[in-house]
């Protein structure tokens, strides 16, 4: 296969040699030592007439792709951030893809959980924590009522309107004695969503986590796990270390995830994580190794994946989902790279051409030279002759 021409953050062209030993095709049931959820893309859909009918999504394209992750054994989170909640899928939107999703889990036995907010509300305005409730609820109803296990995602709106820890336990205490079934309380930290800067009314994450454990010491049959996405592994290992036993720990640190999910001596650790979604048949061999209790075959093969999802999740860490779109399209999950509200353009040339090369070097293309036409395509739009 001949070289092609990438851009470096340089500004410089370096000819890289696309690699011709891509990995296999791998089926496999569900890890048995630990529950690993991809939170997955959604395909949105190109030839929509216009951005003011509000976001199209292909479902088919998209429903394939979970079955995908199905297939190798994981666990599918839907409507979460990777599938640009809060950036360009609305909550109509949101609501019919957890629907089509759950009934998609059931006819395939999938593990799934729906991700439940409040961002039906509008954006720009104060809300009382009534309203911020009884958005939750609404949200939290579908998804169980889908037969889906929920994840309550943090709150823009209860981040603005809380005036301190008090009415963070008010509104997820009213929500955790409805449920009817445990949920997983996410913590996505300011490096994902600046707006979210001092959730669980502390600035300090030690004393946002004091609230946290303090909601779940008081509602332990209520909550399957907490989901902690702050990039801090120190952190989040001391606090998974003071979780009442059966609550589970879901990593969602794409910069630590190796050895959080490896586990410290004490307790191992689940994972939600948006870099499953591309590295998903890389993922899929490391739980089985897991199960086969060999921890060194399980670092052996999700090491090398930690420098792809260190830049696909650089600051601004947000638009992670440009780079996650991108792979799908080159890995041929998809025809075209194409994101909801335009979002393919919120990363740079230089960035799209590392995502590439480091996906490259793992294998993680089934057919490289499709894929290396495909980033030559894209190369040509923006003048680069490859």
């Amino acid at each position: 296969m001949s070289g092609i021409l990438l851009p470096s953050a340089d500004g410089r062209l370096r000819r890289y040699r696309p690699s011709t030993a891509p990995l296999g095709p791998f089926a496999c049931r569900p890890a048995r030592s630990r529950v690993l959820y991809a939170a997955a893309h959604v395909v949105a859909d190109p030839l929509a007439a216009s951005a003011e009918a509000g976001p199209s999504v292909d479902w088919e394209a998209t429903l394939a792709f979970r079955r995908r992750l199905w297939a190798q054994g994981l666990g599918v989170a839907e409507a979460m951030d990777t599938a640009q909640r809060g950036m360009g899928l609305d909550w109509p939107t949101a609501a019919e893809l957890i629907r089509r999703s759950a009934a998609e889990a059931r006819a395939v036995d999938g593990r799934i959980v729906c991700g439940a907010g409040t961002d039906q509300l509008p954006a720009g305005r104060a809300h009382s924590l009534a309203a911020i409730t009884a958005a939750y609820e609404e949200q939290l109803a579908h998804a169980e009522g889908c037969g889906a296990g929920a994840v309550l995602m943090a709150s823009r709106a209860l981040a603005a309107a809380a005036r301190g820890p008090e009415d963070y336990l008010e509104v997820y205490g009213a929500l955790l004695r409805q449920s009817e079934r445990p949920v997983v309380l996410h913590w996505l930290g300011p490096v994902f969503d600046p707006e979210l800067a001092g959730y669980w009314g502390h600035e300090d994450p030690g004393e946002a986590a004091e609230v946290l454990l303090k909601l779940v010491s008081e509602y332990p049959r209520k909550v399957d796990g907490i989901k902690v996405s702050l990039l801090d592994a120190e952190l989040e290992i001391g606090l998974r270390r003071r979780l009442p036993t059966g609550v589970r720990c879901y990593t969602g640190d794409d910069h630590h995830y190796p050895q959080l999910i490896a586990g410290d001596g004490e307790r191992v650790g689940d994972a939600l994580l948006g870099i499953f979604d591309p590295i998903a048949p890389i993922a899929a061999r490391a739980a089985q190794a897991l199960d086969r209790e060999d921890p060194a075959g399980f670092r052996a093969l999700l090491d090398p994946t930690v420098e792809l999802s260190r830049h696909l999740f650089a600051a601004p860490t947000r638009h992670y989902k440009t780079g996650v779109v991108l792979l799908a399209w080159l890995a041929g999950y998809q025809e075209h790279f194409a994101m909801v509200g335009g979002m393919q353009s919120a990363r740079s040339l230089p960035h799209l051409a590392t995502a590439y090369e480091l996906a490259d070097g793992l294998g993680l293309f089934p057919d490289p030279e499709r894929a290396a036409g495909r980033m030559r395509e894209l190369l040509s739009v923006y003048g680069v002759a490859a």
